[in-house]
């Protein structure tokens, strides 16, 4: 088997495998702490996710490196490959009993991300995508959407969890968003954001303030499913790079439009 298609089996096996404790944990008590501010948060589920897709990457590639949100960065003992790892996006949802998290297991390979997957194991949904394999939600071909107007567009997006201490808040560039688009909602686990917005779900997405492990994954499926992921400038897009815009290709000049003309305000 290629290194591509082993890598995205044991990305689906390893993010399925999270989902499958998140699914044993729900409606139970566990622990709950807060990191650096009180509304992020951390759960003995998230722990317990990293390590079980941990372990499950290293049994296939012992040699490979990861960074993974609860237990940082392990270097690679050879190569240059390394698993960005959110073994539960959307923690505070899920303390909280709303049904809207996810695991997310993304292969980058020479300092490109090609191989994610994403599960929700609410929904069991598997989104999954390879570089130049296209996008695919359980084993079905996903497309983004083809709204040709933000004014006809529903969007998502989030707010940092240092909201009330941070200048870019977001909140200046909801209310842009909310006079221009059809609607907007916020469900709190960016990495099914974007995978909405590959399978035409949302037209698109924006956030700031983001980590690696909350994008990798979920920004390669929008691209293989023909969609447009940029920095919230229009430039380049990033993994490292904090911010992130994502649409059906359509509307993503008027939502970087947008953003500009509230940044201006």
């Amino acid at each position: 088997m290629k290194e591509l298609d082993l890598a995205l089996k044991t990305a689906i096996f390893a993010a399925r495998l999270a989902g499958g404790i998140q699914r044993d944990y729900t409606g139970k008590n566990f622990d709950v702490s807060s990191k650096k501010t009180r509304t992020d948060l951390v759960t003995e589920v998230d722990i317990k996710c990293e390590e079980a897709i941990i372990a499950a990457i290293k049994e296939v590639f012992p040699d490979h490196g990861a960074l993974a949100e609860e237990k940082g960065e392990y270097a690679a003992a050879s190569g240059n490959r390394r698993w960005i790892i959110d073994p539960l996006d959307g923690t505070v949802n899920f303390a909280h009993g709303f049904p809207m998290y996810c695991s997310s297991v993304a292969m980058e390979a020479d300092g490109a991300v090609v191989v994610g997957a994403v599960y929700d194991p609410v929904r069991d949904e598997m989104f999954h995508a390879s570089l130049g394999g296209g996008a695919w939600l359980n084993d079905k071909p996903i497309h983004v959407s083809t709204t040709p107007q933000l004014a006809d567009s529903l969007l998502a997006t989030g707010f940092p969890y240092t909201i009330r201490t941070e200048v870019l808040n977001n909140l200046t560039q909801f209310s842009a968003f909310a006079m221009r688009a059809q609607a907007i909602r916020r469900p709190g686990a960016a990495a099914l954001d974007l995978c909405y917005v590959a399978s035409g779900r949302l037209d698109g997405f924006w956030e700031f303030h983001l980590k690696p492990w909350d994008m990798a994954a979920g920004a390669l499926i929008v691209a293989e499913a023909g969609g447009m992921v940029s920095s919230d400038l229009g430039g380049s897009f990033s993994v490292y790079k904090p911010a992130v815009v994502a649409s059906n290709r359509l509307i993503h000049q008027q939502m970087i439009d947008t953003l500009e003309e509230a940044g201006r305000e």
